[in-house]
């Protein structure tokens, strides 16, 4: 059952030959160049001819068939597709497809390599298979990064849920066994607008028992179900403390990710409401280089007995979209050292890792005066004010800066992510995690 990623900007974000797998808003990307292709008055009748005949086969509500086909024939006789340049032909429709529906999984997309894939013979070389799979690859599939961040959390960001038998699955257990070993884990569906529900149910299968019902896809008078997985090659993460940072650009498949979370209480969404997408759609085919995005389909998750479309899913801990990361960090921090029987050692490192994303989300404030009473000179080590910041310079090695971690003296050695350095009076000591400070005195 697929998830087609949806565009959830005003003006469509179309980009002439993008792949689907690139056609969320964010990150910002790199406009194409405009298509110097042009729609002739017979291109456009046809466009429209086969638009109006799929949503009367397809599309997954009967009721509102006739409304949409009615707004694409009124703007027909009113002139207002009578354009030439195949971006707003296609911004048009899809701004009246939705004014009728609220579904924004409809959308008429400019997409030539997509249109030549989806009408090639669909084995070959040429096909839609074909080109999915190039484009995973490319894409790493949707697994854009991996990291461990201070205090053994490890951060997992997905762009799009990509899917290729027998290949992706493998892309996925090499990053379970990666956040398997860490003490919590946030995963960043944040500008990820969706991709195809078997690389979710793969995923969502590693923090579930096996064989639970997760979904069940309507499509008429036919069902299917999504169930959790029995077998996984990396083992699963139940229990281990899981934030899945979302935003306005969370949708689709994204956002049926954030909804088990929420729904099966397996952790913490952090950031901001979700797009409200849920329906499941399918990427036609319309001449002359186009690819319709029609629902076909609605799912109906096992524990709310209804879905997140038109709703969106609101986080559990609001945060600003570029402070979600920091705000799940601390979280995860300050939950591993409450945990039952955390050690001294691990209680003592994720500590001293939360002071540093605490004054990124809140940054302490020094004033001009405050760090010149710093400068000086301290043995060896000097102490410099440049540009409104405090510079630290010592023998044979290269200048650092100093940042605030708080009012009272303490900084982070940049750009090392343990290294502090302490300013008390006429002493500066250098601090490291489990180690014996080096104390500076000043002359």
């Amino acid at each position: 059952m697929t998830y087609s990623r949806i565009c959830l900007v005003a003006a469509c974000g179309l980009v002439l030959g993008a792949a689907r797998a690139d056609s969320q808003p964010a990150p910002p990307r790199t406009p194409a160049p405009r298509s110097t292709m042009r729609l002739s008055p017979g291109e456009r009748s046809a466009a429209l001819t086969s638009i109006k005949a799929m949503f009367q086969t397809s599309y997954v509500f009967p009721a509102l068939r006739p409304a949409i086909i009615a707004q694409l024939e009124r703007g027909q006789r009113a002139g207002r597709y009578n354009v030439d340049d195949p971006l707003e032909f296609a911004e048009r429709i899809t701004d009246d497809l939705r004014s009728v529906s609220h579904d924004r999984h409809l959308a008429l997309l400019v997409d030539p390599a997509g249109y030549a894939a989806a009408s090639a013979p669909p084995r070959s070389d040429l096909g839609e298979a074909a080109f999915t799979r190039r484009q995973a690859i490319r894409d790493h599939h949707g697994l854009a990064e991996l990291k461990r961040l201070a205090g053994n959390v490890r951060y997992l960001r997905i762009s799009g849920f990509a899917w290729v038998a027998d290949e992706t699955g493998a892309a996925y257990d090499d990053a379970m066994r990666f956040l398997r070993d860490g003490d919590a884990v946030i995963i960043d569906l944040r500008g990820n607008g969706g991709g195809d529900h078997a690389a979710v149910r793969y995923l969502i299968s590693h923090f579930m028992d096996p064989d639970v019902l997760e979904m069940t896809f309507l499509e008429g008078a036919n069902s299917s179900q999504s169930r959790t997985l029995e077998y996984l090659p990396a083992g699963r993460l139940k229990g281990k403390p899981l934030y899945v940072l979302i935003d306005g650009g969370t949708g689709s498949a994204a956002e049926a990710l954030a909804y088990d979370v929420e729904q099966f209480k397996l952790g913490e969404l952090v950031g901001g409401k979700t797009a409200g997408a849920a329906n499941n759609n399918r990427l036609l085919p319309v001449a002359p280089g186009f690819l319709l995005s029609v629902s076909f389909g609605r799912p109906v998750h096992a524990i709310s007995k209804t879905n997140w479309d038109g709703a969106g899913i609101k986080p559990t801990v609001d945060a600003a979209p570029a402070q979600a990361l920091d705000v799940a960090h601390s979280l995860a921090l300050s939950r591993i050292a409450q945990a039952a029987g955390a050690s001294p050692e691990t209680v003592a490192e994720v500590t001293w890792a939360r002071t540093a994303v605490e004054a990124r989300l809140h940054p302490p404030a020094l004033s001009p005066a405050q760090l010149s009473a710093l400068a000086g000179r301290y043995d060896d080590a000097e102490l410099s004010v440049r540009d409104g910041a405090l510079w630290l310079q010592r023998p044979a090695r290269p200048l650092q800066r100093l940042t605030p971690l708080t009012t009272d003296g303490l900084f982070a050695v940049e750009p090392s992510e343990l290294l502090r350095a302490r300013i008390t009076g006429n002493t500066l000591e250098l601090l490291w995690p489990g180690a014996p400070s080096r104390v500076f005195t000043r002359r």
